[in-house]
């Protein structure tokens, strides 16, 4: 029978350990590459933080599969068994940049149902975590249940992308979203957003692409404060595929999804 307990207080102290060396190395120079554009960065710390959580669970976890954002976990063409999706620096760009608003993300699923998920915001050392039916906390804070707001209170976290002439949507199809909320926010970190909204700091948080390692973890957190998750187009999130996401109080999730398939029409 599966620890669960054991596994929620390992992966705390790991991520923990992970977010002292990334701040470790913020003194040492860092190697940077570009991936798929020139937007989108990696460095040797993002490598090593991956490396250093699949060394870790293979040791002490070794039935336990790995999909990370660097691929040096496993080819995973489902979510059988215990699976730990990972991003070793959520917001890289930021990382590279600011030195701080990038976070380790960290989504444990069991048989594709969301267990334990994991939010560190390395520099301002807050943990946002959550086991499965046990609540979500920020360190040892308690986040209390999410609470409903119209659209004329909502921050809504939005990257700016989205307004603007894009490859994947007509940008006039989230202006008059924009014009009503109280106010947008983009810190360059998913798994951030998606915790602030889980902490009530945001309200809601759309975007039109995300990877599993992006949104795992701050899905979960989610998910014990009564919050919803889905694609802009109301459908269930693929956590082994790239989506797009729109997460939120149950209320301000209802109705941007309405207006969105409204103005999309």
């Amino acid at each position: 029978m599966t620890n669960w307990p054991e596994i929620y207080q390992y992966a705390q102290q790991a991520i923990k350990e992970a977010g002292q060396r990334v701040r470790n190395a913020l003194n040492n120079e860092l190697k940077i590459e570009t991936k798929s554009n020139p937007n989108d960065l990696v460095t040797n710390i993002d490598k090593e933080t991956e490396l250093f959580f699949i060394e870790k669970i293979r040791k002490d976890f070794s039935t336990h599969s790995i999909l990370g954002e660097e691929g040096q976990g496993d080819e995973l063409q489902s979510l059988e068994g215990i699976v730990w999706i990972i991003d070793p620096i959520d917001g890289t760009v930021n990382f590279v940049h600011q030195n701080r608003n990038f976070a380790i993300s960290i989504g444990i699923l069991e048989n594709g149902k969301g267990k334990i998920g994991l939010v560190y915001d390395v520099i301002s050392d807050e943990l946002y975590h959550a086991a499965s039916g046990q609540g979500a906390y920020m360190n040892d804070t308690p986040l209390d249940p999410l609470k409903p707001v119209s659209v004329e209170e909502t921050i809504l976290g939005i990257n700016a992308t989205w307004i603007t002439e894009n490859r994947r949507i007509d940008p006039e199809v989230l202006a008059p979203l924009v014009k009503r909320v109280r106010g947008t926010r983009s810190y360059g970190s998913a798994a951030l957003e998606l915790a602030y909204v889980a902490a009530g700091r945001m309200d809601a948080y759309v975007t039109m692409r995300l990877s599993p390692w992006d949104f795992a973890g701050g899905c979960i957190l989610l998910d014990e404060v009564g919050g919803i998750y889905t694609t802009v187009d109301g459908e269930a999130l693929n956590f082994l595929s790239t989506n797009s996401v729109l997460a939120g109080n149950p209320a301000v999730h209802r109705t941007i999804l309405e207006e969105y398939l409204a103005e999309k029409k």
